[in-house]
């Protein structure tokens, strides 16, 4: 088995802002932002740096996409910060940030038999014709996993750097287990 790798592609989380946003002021002043109320209730903002979006409703409440890594997910929110305040709302707390979800792209370090792990991990499905990816949910976790022949590898759903890592190392060991 060679080397495993993984690294964090994209974060999704969520935060209150705890004050209510005028999307349309927002959206007015702003040049980075989209909001067509017709078709989605949320502000769309671009942030340039990090490169991240994010959706903000009038309520406050905010989702953040793109960062890789958690410290970039609190510049972001920053910036949102810094955005709002250019319509005078004073975002006073230091919001709390809570991790959706997680997704990893990198190497298990070995070629995969699709097929073959198709009929002996459990959960797992596998439809070539549709996808060239085995689709493995991770047992007692809520990670699930792309496999690929190559032996590359996309695992979602984790929330947590440690809960990442551990199910890498738990997938690590369910093929070791079928070689």
């Amino acid at each position: 088995m060679g080397k495993k790798t993984i690294k964090i592609v994209n974060i999704v989380c969520s935060t209150s802002l705890e004050h209510d946003v005028h999307l349309i002021k927002l959206a007015e002043t702003l040049s980075n932002t989209e909001y067509n109320p017709e078709q989605f209730p949320g502000l769309v903002m671009r942030i340039r740096e990090p490169k991240t979006s994010a959706l903000i409703f009038s309520s406050g409440k905010v989702v953040s996409t793109g960062a890789r890594s958690l410290k970039k997910v609190r510049e972001s929110i920053n910036e949102i910060i810094k955005a709002v305040a250019k319509i005078g709302i004073k975002v006073t707390i230091k919001p709390k940030i809570t991790v959706q979800n997680m997704v990893a792209s990198g190497d298990i370090g070995m070629d995969l038999n699709l097929n073959e792990l198709a009929m002996k991990l459990e959960n797992s499905e596998y439809e070539p014709e549709q996808f060239p990816g085995l689709v493995y949910k991770l047992p007692g976790t809520r990670a699930t996993f792309l496999l690929f022949s190559n032996g590359k590898i996309v695992c979602t759903g984790t929330k947590s750097e440690t809960d990442l890592k551990s199910a890498v190392v738990t997938l690590a060991s369910n093929l070791k287990k079928l070689k």
